[in-house]
């Protein structure tokens, strides 16, 4: 039954456009922010066309060669790990509804009851990596996608995180997801995607 109506309201955010904000801090501080326009192409999958981003960065002083080389090697180690963190929250939002059957026929499958008659959460575990356990809240008279939850790690399990997806309700009621956040505690590092200004593609 969820992996129908996730099909379907796959179906019906492909007759629109969005904007979605990345927003990445480490420590609290925010360290990048990127905007893309998105839509789905005719292959099915989400286009995205970067917006020009607006608040460009400014180099502070001067700095010896040797101490400039460390810290764009910091740089760059750390904006690597960070794109990794991104390419993660995509990997798990908007769930899969093929995933999802593979783990319900694996029997790695739980229900817990929140809310008698109102609210149930779905556990799905081993979903995209060994260990990792999907949840997903749904709202149990309409069976919509409420929010979605995800314990994982980025290259091992010594490297975990936490992903929390809020989701959104359109106008014409198709679901989508609103606001993601993954909370990388070991390296104090979180990233937030929002999704906003839905609007119809033209036809």
């Amino acid at each position: 039954m969820l992996q129908q109506w996730m099909k379907a309201s796959q179906a019906q955010l492909r007759g629109y456009e969005w904007v979605e904000t990345t927003v990445i801090a480490k420590g609290g501080e925010e360290k990048s922010r990127k905007q893309n326009t998105c839509y789905y192409g005719a292959d099915g999958k989400v286009q995205k066309i970067p917006i020009a981003d607006a608040a460009g960065s400014q180099d502070s002083g001067r700095e010896g060669r040797l101490g400039k080389r460390l810290k764009e090697s910091a740089k760059e180690e750390m904006t690597a790990y960070m794109q990794s963190a991104v390419q993660l929250v995509h990997s798990y939002v908007p769930p899969d509804p093929a995933r999802i059957q593979q783990a319900v026929n694996a029997g790695k499958f739980s229900a817990n009851v929140l809310e008698p008659g109102r609210r149930v959460q779905l556990d799905f575990k081993d979903y995209l990596k060994a260990g990792d356990v999907l949840s997903t809240q749904i709202e149990m008279p309409t069976n919509r996608l409420l929010g979605v939850g995800v314990s994982s790690y980025l290259d091992s399990p010594d490297d975990p995180v936490r992903l929390d997806v809020g989701m959104g309700v359109l106008p014409d009621g198709t679901i989508y997801t609103a606001k993601t956040v993954l909370d990388v505690k070991a390296k104090g590092l979180t990233v937030t995607v929002e999704n906003t200004g839905y609007r119809k593609t033209a036809q």
